[in-house]
C-alpha cells in the first residue's frame, strides 16, 4: 500500500513491475543483474485519485504516459534493484502530491501609470533612433 496523503492510498495491486538491465556504473555487475526498476499504474483505471489529479498529471509529465492510459516511471540510479524500486515509489508520491495542489489562480491587473510612461519614453527613444537612420531625417 502507498501511502500518498491521509486519505488517499493507492494498493500495491494497481502496479506492476518490470526489471532489466542498466547502463552506467556497475562493472559487470551491470552486465548480469537486472536493476533497473520500472513502475507501470494504470491512471485511466485506478480509483484512488479523482479525475481533477488524473488530468494535472496528465499535464504535468506527457512523457511518463503512454497511449493506453498507464503512467510510466523508471529509475536506474543504483545499483541495487530493491533501492530502484523504492525510488520509482518515491517519484510517484512526489507527482501526486504535487498535483493534489490546486493552482492558484490568475488574476488580471492592468500596467502601472509608471509602466506606461516608461513604454511610451522607450518607443520614443527607439523611434528616434530609427529616425536618425535615414539620411533625410528631421531629427538631426
Amino acid at each position: 500500500m502507498l501511502q500518498i496523503t491521509d486519505t488517499i492510498a493507492i494498493s500495491d495491486d494497481e502496479f506492476s513491475w518490470t526489471f532489466s538491465r542498466s547502463g552506467g556504473p556497475g562493472g559487470q555487475n551491470v552486465n548480469k543483474v537486472a536493476s533497473k526498476a520500472q513502475l507501470s499504474w494504470f491512471l485511466e483505471g485506478t480509483l484512488a485519485v479523482t479525475d481533477t489529479v488524473k488530468e494535472r498529471l496528465r499535464k504535468a509529465h506527457p512523457s511518463c504516459l503512454t497511449l493506453d492510459g498507464y503512467f510510466l516511471i523508471t529509475s536506474q540510479e543504483t545499483r541495487d534493484q530493491g533501492r530502484n524500486k523504492e525510488l520509482c515509489l518515491q517519484k510517484l508520491t512526489e507527482y501526486l502530491r504535487t498535483a493534489l495542489v490546486p493552482p492558484k489562480a490568475r488574476f488580471a491587473t492592468k500596467p502601472t501609470r509608471s509602466s506606461k510612461r516608461r513604454r511610451v519614453a522607450d518607443k520614443r527613444l527607439n523611434s528616434d533612433r530609427k529616425a536618425r537612420r535615414n539620411p533625410g531625417s528631421l531629427h538631426d
